[in-house]
């Protein structure tokens, strides 16, 4: 199991429309919280061990309505 956490910019008032569609419509998705600063959302997904992270943000939630721009963090251990 893969984890990336995604930060999303979103268009102005799109950001819960987009939070929205992303616990609605994908279904890899574990969380999603609105932040402050550069990004308005900050997702986490488990992907399967073989599917291609680049495929995925740019094929899967890039292309969300309302998605400027997006930033993505692969991790690589859980502490606690």
């Amino acid at each position: 199991m893969q984890t990336i956490f995604v930060q999303f910019k979103c268009r102005p008032g799109m950001a819960y429309k987009v939070a929205d569609e992303l616990v609605q419509e994908v279904e890899q998705i574990s969380e999603v919280f609105s932040t402050s600063g550069h990004y308005d959302l900050i997702a986490k997904f488990y992907l399967a061990d073989d599917q291609d992270i680049g495929h995925f943000v740019t094929e899967r939630l890039q292309v969300i309505e309302g998605v400027a721009d997006t930033f993505t963090l692969v991790a690589f251990k859980a502490f606690g």
